[in-house]
């Protein structure tokens, strides 16, 4: 079984199910408090994970951090937002008292092998981010989305739709509640790659076969997000969905490895 042909060389790997490590695999057992870490990256891949999962914030001073919160506060020694504190003040801050922020281009450089999905958090971090893939040439290592409409708009205007990128919210809405993957396809024309969507949002269940039916007739992938129950990652992997993304790279893998879907490199 091979995964579901796109003509995106990012999702087209030939993996029946894509795995993302999200976050670097957070809750992996001895990497709590390690989220977005190159300690937890390297882990990730070391359990066999191509696609690793993280956020993208900017400093004061231009620099691409994998970090999601927009403050230093919860998950660092230090304190202050991330868009007012410089290079070197953020790389003053560690993540369990022994981890730097690791900055983006670090990551794209020391896993060459590996593929990233990015979520844009802040406003200033478009254009950069923008300059930093044409810089690597990472067009087919990337696929970049966002919650915010604005910012993704403006990423596919300044990349002219050369990196795939996930829906925004109002792009899954209309493969949630129209009738058809095609009216929906026409009504999203910044032509989204895949739905990056959670199960279940408060009542709503967002992940329904006829969505994923819908996406998969527009020719869009479907990804979940953070599946770490194994019973819930099966039942998704019943429904058709493409990928699914983890705080528990342990858990994920064993159930890909007892459906046969896992591969080891």
């Amino acid at each position: 079984m091979i995964g579901r042909a796109t003509g995106v060389p990012y999702l087209d790997d030939g993996r029946p199910v894509l795995a993302f490590a999200h976050r670097g695999g957070a809750y992996h057992p001895g990497l709590e408090g390690l989220e977005n870490t190159r300690t937890a990256f390297a882990h990730a891949v070391g359990l066999g994970y191509r696609y690793l999962e993280t956020d993208v914030h900017v400093t004061s001073d231009g620099a691409l951090l994998a970090f999601h919160d927009a403050v230093l506060d919860r998950v660092t020694d230090r304190t202050g937002a991330v868009a007012t504190s410089t290079l070197a003040e953020v790389q003053g801050a560690l993540i369990g008292e022994s981890e730097r922020i690791p900055l983006l281009t670090e990551l794209l450089e020391s896993f060459p092998h590996a593929r990233f999905n990015l979520d844009i958090k802040a406003d200033g971090a478009v254009a950069p981010l923008a300059h930093l893939i044409a810089e690597h040439q990472a067009w087919d290592r990337v696929m970049v989305g966002s919650f915010s409409p604005r910012r993704l708009r403006a990423f596919r205007r300044l990349t002219g739709g050369r990196v795939p990128t996930s829906a925004h919210p109002l792009e899954v809405v209309a493969y949630r509640l129209l009738p058809s993957g095609r009216l929906a396809r026409l009504l999203t024309p910044g032509r989204p790659r895949a739905l990056q969507v959670p199960h279940t949002r408060g009542r709503l269940t967002v992940v329904t076969p006829g969505l994923v039916r819908r996406a998969h007739a527009a020719g869009l992938h479907v990804h979940v997000w953070t599946i770490d129950d194994p019973d819930e990652a099966r039942a998704l992997l019943d429904r058709g969905v493409d990928g699914l993304m983890t705080d528990r790279t342990d858990i994920l893998r064993d159930v890909l490895r007892e459906r046969g879907l896992w591969r080891e490199s």
